[in-house]
């Protein structure tokens, strides 16, 4: 292996040990979740208690459980020693380290090829930016699946198709690069049948186990969300809250904080249905360029971003986390296409360097609506809405003929 390559693969090893330490020495308790939430759902699984997504509505699809589980089989020998929490936060730590590292060896391999290369220092420095909340949350474990899925879509579509529609019964968002793949005309219809294959085969495992009602609680428990302070939709919120004429609460029921205040719910209530819109709109947009001979490789990126930045700005929640699923479009388009990846690359790491400067460095203050967070999350998500223009611009411009890449 080359010393570049060598050096290459040190830093993503040095980036997730970084990662990981400031999870543990960082304000606003980052990893909250994993032990907060992930521990107590996989140990009530496994104690014979309730199984959230089978016995239990939950608000993430059903096989999120399963890296929670295997979170508790790789704690278990450090718990007597560490105590169940900390093993915990360990076993969650190694397990996706595992994930990104057999990913970034897909990706990037003996490093012989440049713009792979390139693709795995993105991800390093996405990784830094973004801080503690690029691994301790549960969307951490779809980020190689999107990654691997979304590059095996051009030679292997059957395991890459597999791999996304497995990552989005994790979490909903690699749902997004097969719709891409669909819509981009490239095996569109196996595409779509595998997914719909995989998906039944789930549902059916699911359903033996023993929901029903509960099968597609990650969807049904959505629409009652309030509209969260981190979304794209809050922001003018925030500043009303800012100035006293809006309030901040916090939902036991969703573990999440809201915002009160007049129009607020009204504008909670049609973001699905925008989201929804948008989807089809860009769905439609790239049915039409695919029609008009745009090339796959090139078509493919730009529509997963859409898609992706779709789903962030129109969402009613807007967790700090979510911008994990950007890294996974930008280095399909630095792979795929990377002489017009720049500027993408270049505003996901601003969106990743601002999240963390709004969480956890300055959520204490969010929460009190104090000016300088508003601005941080502002001025990102101004920048999340200005991503997905480029897109969709990125979409329209494909030509209908370009070199495909080797």
């Amino acid at each position: 292996m080359r010393p570049r390559t060598l050096a290459l693969w040190a830093a993503f090893i040095v980036a997730h040990a970084l990662v990981t330490w400031l999870g543990w020495v960082l304000p606003n308790h980052p990893m909250g979740d994993v032990v907060l939430v992930y521990e107590p759902w996989s140990a009530a699984a496994l104690s014979g208690g309730g199984v959230m997504g089978i016995t239990a509505a939950w608000v993430y699809p059903q096989l999120a459980l399963v890296p929670m589980l295997l979170t508790q089989l790789l704690a278990a020998p450090l718990t007597p020693a560490l105590g169940a929490d900390n093993a915990y936060l360990i076993g969650w730590a190694v397990l996706i380290t595992i994930g990104d590292l057999l990913a970034f060896a897909v990706l990037v391999g003996r490093g012989q090829v440049r713009r792979r290369r390139l693709a795995g220092w993105f991800w390093i420095g996405a990784l830094v930016l973004l801080g503690p909340i690029a691994l301790y949350r549960i969307d951490a474990v779809t980020v190689p699946l999107a990654i691997v899925g979304g590059l095996w879509l051009a030679r292997r579509p059957v395991a890459g198709t597999v791999l996304l529609t497995l990552g989005a019964w994790v979490k909903i968002w690699p749902g997004a690069i097969v719709l891409a793949a669909i819509a981009a005309g490239r095996r569109s219809p196996r595409v779509a049948l595998i997914a719909a294959s995989v998906s039944a085969g789930l549902i059916a495992v699911f359903f033996l186990l023993g929901a029903d009602r509960e099968l597609f609680g990650f969807l049904t428990t959505q629409g009652g969300r309030g509209l969260q302070i981190e979304a794209v939709a809050a922001t003018p919120f925030l500043w009303m809250a800012a100035s006293g004429t809006a309030v901040i609460d916090y939902s036991i029921e969703i573990l999440t904080f809201q915002i009160r205040a007049p129009g607020a719910d009204l504008v909670s209530i049609w973001l699905t249905p925008l989201m929804v819109a948008m989807v089809a709109g860009i769905l439609v947009l790239g049915v039409w360029r695919a029609q008009a001979g745009a090339a796959w490789h090139r078509l493919l990126p730009p529509l997963s971003m859409a898609f992706v930045a779709a789903l962030i700005v129109s969402n009613k929640v807007g967790s700090p986390q979510f911008q994990t699923w950007l890294i996974a479009p930008v280095i399909l388009w630095i792979v795929f296409d990377r002489a017009r990846a720049h500027a993408a690359a270049a505003m996901v790491l601003m969106l990743c360097a601002l999240t963390l400067a709004v969480y956890p460095l300055t959520y204490d203050g969010l929460l009190h609506a104090h000016l300088l967070p508003v601005v941080l999350i502002t001025a990102r998500n101004l920048l999340l809405i200005v991503l997905l223009v480029h897109a969709i611009r990125a979409v329209v411009r494909v030509p209908a003929s370009a070199a495909r890449p080797h």
